[in-house]
């Protein structure tokens, strides 16, 4: 099962003979549908160029820390905040100890010092210098720090030794890095998303609608099918490829989207509806192009209000996990929490339409997930990496009310 499509990986490399492997990691990565970008420590360079790993994954690689043009384009910063997962492959010996002290004198420990993402190495070296109580020092502090230790392998070293210290094979770390994205938070579970928006027909050719772009609902789609949910994706009209394993419906009005998430809500026990649906539709639709008259300087429609699906589905008899979206161009958290307690919800994200940087149709969002209780503060970071973080956070609240529910 491919669990990297889209997947946001930094691949960084350090200098050691392993680096030639790095050329056919990044191939192995993007093959199972990872996006990746290279950053290279300037001894790295010595053992692979450059251009080989540009090339490869199609981006510039990062080397310089002090980079002006790399700055421009996209800073260390920026690379940090990209990033859904951090692989250093191969991790020499004397990275791992810059790494664990914290020293920042390169672009990619700067990068790792920067990164809220989860960071990950595959140690290269020698079988001594792994067995050197200086390196099991440093890597039991980077482990007590969050960072995963991927291998090493044993066998046959460059140098002629054999003995722990080779850099794990490519497919191995491939199905290492797969593990990073399954959480298994929802294993057995049916997730019901609704995405994009809904259409409101005034004649053949014209209706009422509104700019969402269904990317955040495909994207937390995709994250609840890695952490082991059914999904099934209740879609308005959106220029958007289907996640894989995740059964689609597409759907135009919100009176079609309510049938189809009516007739699928048996058995569900999580519901999100992320789609901006039409809150009203006209009372009357023509059959014809309505045409302009010569005199004719203003148009009447009369419109009447659609049904309030996530409403309903809060007080369904079957009444699924149910969590809200409110998109709003200002009072954000007020109109939200207001919201949350009208609807009957579970949980409710607040995020800001009115900035174009996380409004619809952006790449990035940051909201603010509110509950009965609390409220947590995602910061803006690409859609795709936020809803892994949404998803973890609603499979968290739903196991907690599950057990609450069993008491």
């Amino acid at each position: 099962m491919n669990r990297l499509t889209n997947k946001q990986i930094i691949l960084g490399v350090t200098g050691g003979i392993a680096a030639y492997k790095s050329a056919e990691l990044v191939r192995g990565l993007q093959k199972a549908g990872a996006k990746v970008r290279v950053v290279m420590t300037s001894s790295a360079c010595e053992f692979i160029t450059p251009l080989t790993l540009q090339a490869l994954s199609g981006n510039p690689v990062h080397i310089d820390l002090l980079d002006t043009k790399a700055e421009a384009a996209m800073g260390h910063i920026e690379l940090a905040r990209w990033a859904d997962l951090v692989l250093i492959a191969p991790a020499s010996a004397s990275f791992i100890s810059r790494l664990s002290r914290g020293s920042g004198e390169d672009l990619l420990s700067t990068l790792c010092l920067a990164t809220d993402s989860q960071i990950a190495l595959a140690p290269a070296m020698n079988q001594a210098m792994w067995r050197d109580s200086a390196t099991q020092t440093n890597l039991e502090m980077l482990t007590e720090k969050g960072v995963k230790i991927l291998g090493p392998d044993e066998g046959e070293q460059a140098c002629g030794d054999v003995g722990l210290g080779r850099m794990l094979d490519v497919d191995q770390l491939l199905i290492e890095v797969r593990e990073f994205f399954q959480s298994h938070e929802l294993n057995g579970r049916h997730v019901m998303i609704t995405a994009g928006p809904t259409r409101e027909a005034i004649d053949p050719v014209r209706y009422i609608s509104n700019e969402s772009s269904g990317k955040m609902g495909f994207a937390m789609a995709e994250a609840a099918v890695d952490a082991g949910a059914k999904v099934t994706l209740v879609t308005g009209p959106v220029n958007l490829e289907t996640p894989e394993h995740v059964e689609r419906i597409d759907v135009i009005s919100t009176a079609d989207m309510h049938r189809a998430v009516f007739k699928n809500l048996p058995n569900c026990d999580i519901f999100i509806g992320s789609a901006a649906v039409a809150d009203y539709r006209p009372t009357q639709v023509a059959d014809r192009k309505i045409k302009k008259g010569d005199e004719d300087h203003a148009m009447t429609i009369e419109l009447i209000r659609n049904p309030d699906i996530i409403a309903e589905v809060a007080a369904s008899a079957s009444r699924p996990f149910t969590v809200g979206f409110a998109a709003e161009t200002h009072n954000l958290i007020e109109y939200a929490q207001k919201k949350l307690k009208q609807k009957n919800l579970d949980l409710i994200i607040a995020n800001d339409v009115a900035d174009k940087q996380i409004g619809f149709n952006s790449n990035d969002n940051e909201v603010t997930l509110i509950s009965r209780k609390d409220s947590t503060v995602l910061p803006k970071m690409s859609k795709a990496k936020l809803a892994r973080l949404l998803i973890d956070q609603l499979a968290q609240h739903y196991l907690s009310s599950k057990q609450e529910a069993d008491v």
